[in-house]
């Protein structure tokens, strides 16, 4: 538990550092969430399993985010890192695959539209700011990322899953889609005030309840 705590507090850090404009402690605070959390899973799991890609899910993260501290010069590599992330996160979401229900076909439809919306408004944004070269990868990141939380969100109605595990990772998995598109609106839409603390204490949120679940399933 002990571990959360400190996630946590390097969390809150963070958000002190943005706001205050304390880039150092930017620096140091925003990876050692990631670093946390990767240790805590280690420990807790052992990484055997399906915890093996959940771990190098957040070692990706841990890269991304090191990569997005600077975020113009770095900001398609740190795409590239959280793509990669979170598809370890789906193969360890699937590692066994839900069975299919009526639920989650009702799930992969709400969860299909409005990633679909939220693509095509994303789109939108980047050709009036003239950058077409991030089309594709922001169309491929948020297929990806919409995979993603639909495959936490099954863990839900999992009968293998623990049903506390499943709301953390439910509710984590949403956070981090909300954070990601959060920094999309802010990056190529429309600035949101106070939009890069928000992105960001949503995502650390998001992390630290999705790793928790697992610990949770997996130990």
């Amino acid at each position: 538990m002990w571990y959360l705590l400190v996630a946590l507090l390097f969390a809150v850090l963070t958000s002190v550092g943005i706001l205050k404009g304390w880039r150092w402690l930017q620096i140091l605070a925003k990876p050692a969430v990631m670093v946390v959390l990767f240790m805590y899973l280690w420990t807790s799991t052992g990484l055997s399993g399906a915890a093996l890609w959940f771990g190098l899910g957040a070692l990706c993260s841990l890269v991304g985010d090191i990569l997005l501290l600077s975020v113009e010069r770095f900001f398609v590599f740190g795409l590239a890192a959280f793509l990669v992330g979170h598809i370890f996160y789906i193969i360890g979401f699937n590692t066994p695959p839900s069975s299919l229900s009526l639920w989650g076909l009702i799930l992969a439809v709400l969860v299909g539209l409005s990633g679909a919306r939220m693509v095509r408004r994303l789109l939108d944004g980047i050709t009036k700011k003239g950058e077409p070269r991030m089309r594709l990868p922001v169309a491929l990141y948020g297929v990806v990322l919409s995979l993603m939380l639909l495959s936490a969100m099954l863990k839900l109605t999992d009968p293998t899953w623990d049903a506390g595990a499943s709301a953390l990772v439910g509710l984590g998995a949403f956070l981090f889609a909300v954070s990601d598109v959060i920094l999309a609106w802010n990056r190529f839409v429309n600035p949101i005030k106070n939009g890069r603390m928000i992105n960001i204490a949503i995502y650390h949120i998001g992390q630290i309840l999705l790793i928790a679940g697992v610990v949770m399933q997996f130990t």
